[in-house]
């Protein structure tokens, strides 16, 4: 197998050619097709996330087919087309997996960045958490979906049911989130960099129907506000845009510092929170409603050795939507 290891924090990802691995007990070994790239790859490179190990292989939006089953894997078949999201394993025991809350894992497992992702070929995966995706649908389209578009689903959840969305950063999740909301009957309100035009035609053609620079105020009070960029200044900008009683969801991994703000923004029961991972549940809820919405993901694809590239476009915003390697 051949992959793009990153050897050392900030360090570049380097192609590296590697013996083929077997899977284990319950384990499943994917061939992959297509590796979406998330911010929470930039934030694993930098070192933003808590104790990294290294040598690493990033990756955690991985559509592929199966190729070798390791022994009780159960409800999956070689030669399947599986999709391997960000949670990569959990314990199973502890008090939040007891309460159907695995994303709170006391001791779980994560793609890419504490155990091996999809930058490579191949790549060994939990067979309890890869998702079946049938044969409809082409790979590059789909991988977006296994964390751009599943955290974009469990923030518009967290969110509620309020009909004016807000949405910070315009990216890959919110390209998708802004497509279910339109679809779910709900306006969405699309807040990029300010001056980036390019950003915000995009947002509305994908049916926001208003979009302006962070730096703006919205034409009405919103319901909820999700925030996708990792951006700490976004929050007070967010609670001055929301109603009284109104949400704001923070939905990254990592953000940079909040800064303090008047307790009058948070005040009249308007709400902070944080999204944190995903369940298994929640890829099951959104996988089997997204042929439904009929969403359309915008990618720029890059060939596997040129994940340096992919990421250094990310960071400096060079495409609309989102970048998928493919081997």
């Amino acid at each position: 197998m051949h992959a793009m290891v990153m050897n050392k924090v900030s360090g570049p990802l380097v192609w590296t050619e590697l013996a083929d691995r077997h899977p284990g007990p319950s384990q499943i070994r994917v061939s992959v097709g297509a590796c979406g790239v998330c911010r929470t790859d930039l934030h694993v490179l930098d070192g933003e996330l808590p104790d990294q190990p290294v040598p690493i292989i990033p990756g955690h939006e991985i559509v592929g087919r199966i190729d070798a089953l390791g022994e009780d894997v159960e409800g999956l078949r070689l030669g399947e087309r599986v999709g391997i999201p960000w949670l990569g394993h959990t314990c199973g025991v502890c008090s939040y997996c007891a309460q159907q809350r695995e994303n709170l894992c006391d001791d779980p497992l994560f793609t890419g960045y504490t155990r091996d992702g999809g930058f490579a070929t191949s790549v060994i995966a939990d067979a309890r958490f890869a998702f079946p995706l049938g044969d409809v649908g082409e790979d590059v389209a789909l991988a977006p979906l296994l964390c751009a578009g599943l955290i974009g689903w469990r923030s518009l959840v967290i969110a509620g049911e309020g009909k004016q969305i807000g949405l910070y950063g315009f990216g890959a999740a919110a390209h998708i989130v802004a497509q279910v909301a339109s679809w779910q009957g709900r306006s969405t309100y699309a807040f990029t960099r300010p001056g980036d035009t390019a950003a915000q035609d995009f947002a509305r053609g994908l049916g926001a129907v208003w979009a302006g620079g962070s730096d703006q105020t919205p034409p009405v009070s919103l319901d909820a506000a999700i925030i996708y960029a990792a951006v700490g200044d976004l929050v007070p900008l967010a609670l001055k845009a929301v109603r009284k009683g109104g949400i704001v969801v923070c939905a990254g991994i990592h953000m940079s510092d909040i800064p303090g703000f008047p307790y009058a923004l948070l005040w009249e029961e308007r709400r902070l929170v944080s999204v944190a991972n995903l369940t298994r549940q929640d890829g099951l809820d959104f996988l089997a409603l997204a042929p439904k919405i009929g969403i359309v993901t915008r990618t720029t694809t890059y060939p596997l050795d040129q994940a340096n590239e992919a990421l250094a476009d990310l960071r400096v915003g060079r495409f609309e939507g989102a970048a998928v390697l493919v081997p």
